[in-house]
């Protein structure tokens, strides 16, 4: 005998496996880890699609999600990886899902990568991506560099090579609803 779970997924009610309902509770902290912690809509949509998606699978209300549903919904929409590298490495070594085996490694962290800002620009993305790049302040090094381009410094130069050298930040590819979403 299987132990059930009462779910409400998307603002849908399911009945749902122990083990399918950890599997995906597993999936969803490993998508919002590689999303913006401001960004609440596309976590939405994406429970959402998954509601759909489990609606198409059930026949009907009175039948459990199995776990072997749940990774064929996970497989229809993509890796978490597929949304990004995690924001976040605390508590990976915390996250093993009932799918992954706990190991006794310390957690990798990922390489940062330099990149200009998309979100944080005021003309360039310089300061927002060396912001997130050394987790400081973007205002603080706008600060920073526009005091020596008033002083008659060099900084208005380096700002030029930067904006030159350092590429722009990759765009999120998101794969909702089953399709690859082309840039």
């Amino acid at each position: 005998m299987k132990e059930t779970v009462n779910a409400n997924i998307g603002s849908i009610a399911f009945t749902i496996d122990r083990d399918a309902y950890q599997a995906l509770e597993h999936y969803f902290r490993e998508i919002r880890r590689r999303l913006p912690d401001d960004d609440t809509e596309t976590m939405g949509d994406i429970e959402s699609r998954v509601a759909e998606i489990l609606v198409e699978k059930v026949p009907s209300p009175m039948h459990v999600v199995t776990l072997e549903i749940v990774r064929a919904t996970m497989a229809r929409l993509g890796a978490p990886s597929d949304f990004g590298e995690p924001h976040d490495t605390a508590g990976v070594a915390g996250t093993a899902g009932p799918d992954t085996p706990p190991t006794d490694e310390e957690p990798r962290h990922p390489v940062r990568k330099l990149y200009r800002s998309r979100r944080d620009r005021s003309i360039a993305g310089i300061c927002g991506g060396l912001g997130d790049y050394f987790d400081a302040d973007p205002t603080m090094i706008r600060l920073i560099m526009l005091l020596p381009i008033l002083f008659g410094g060099l900084s208005i130069w380096a700002y030029v090579i930067l904006w030159i050298v350092i590429p722009e930040e990759p765009t999120r590819k998101f794969n909702i609803y089953g399709t690859e979403k082309r840039q």
